[in-house]
């Protein structure tokens, strides 16, 4: 299948000397079209500095970071940001949604700085709220919003256009079990349209939504394996009859 996001021996180091802090160690990792991905490990393994990497918010140390093909090595600040906005969707801990902004204003921003007219994007918008049980807290601003509310919002925001490239980090840390679910189908349905997703994670439940779960260690990876049948492989196989 197509290479979406490649990482080919990326290191990322802080600092020099004694005091350096080595955040990634010559980490190779290709997420193909259609491919979800869960990324697990202990604190400090180095799971958000691959996101950050990954999405050129931030540049390795050594090695090649390639998104559809085209190295980010190469390209100017402006290419990258025009990459970001039209290729790469994220979800942050911290939700990043703008507070002068309704939720469908903040989900509809990056669509029509792409482009797009104001209410084709507020339409999209709608629609991706309504797959997060949000359609009710379309025109609610964040500071009226709960915290779950707010990161499904973010999520939503991340997902809307011709995203190539998801990645997101603890998408449902404040997440019911319900929510979580809503969010992980939508993860689905979105790659089988043809993204790549990657998901940094601490729950095993979560993980086993992913095709595939990476684990890092000291900014390495330590093992790569098969994600177990998740919860949507169950409900599609149906129970066990073998006696």
């Amino acid at each position: 299948m197509t290479a979406v996001l490649e990482l080919r021996q990326v290191s990322k180091v802080h600092g020099e000397g004694p005091t350096a802090v080595h955040a990634l160690r010559e980490v190779d990792l290709t997420v193909a079209a259609g491919e979800l991905v869960a990324i697990m490990g202990p604190s400090g393994s180095g799971k958000s500095s691959l996101l950050t990497i990954a999405g050129s918010l931030e540049e390795a140390t050594s090695g090649d970071v390639a998104i559809n093909g085209a190295l980010l090595g190469g390209m100017s600040r402006h290419d990258k940001a025009r990459l970001r906005r039209r290729s790469i969707g994220f979800v942050f801990q911290d939700f990043n949604l703008l507070s002068g902004l309704t939720a469908a204003e903040n989900v509809a921003m990056p669509l029509e700085l792409d482009g797009m007219a104001t209410g084709a994007a507020r339409t999209v918008a709608l629609e991706a709220l309504d797959d997060l049980g949000l359609a009710d807290r379309a025109r609610h601003y964040p500071d009226d919003l709960s915290g779950g509310e707010r990161q499904r919002v973010a999520i939503a925001r991340a997902v809307v256009g011709d995203r190539r490239l998801l990645l997101a980090d603890e998408p449902t840390g404040a997440l019911d079990s319900t929510n979580s679910e809503a969010v992980m189908r939508l993860l689905r349905d979105i790659t089988r349209r043809g993204a790549a997703a990657v998901v940094v994670t601490h729950e095993a439940q979560l993980a086993s939504w992913a095709d595939r779960v990476v684990f890092l260690r000291d900014g390495r990876v330590v093992d790569q394996t098969a994600a177990s049948p998740g919860p949507e492989s169950l409900l599609a196989t149906g129970p066990n009859t073998a006696s």
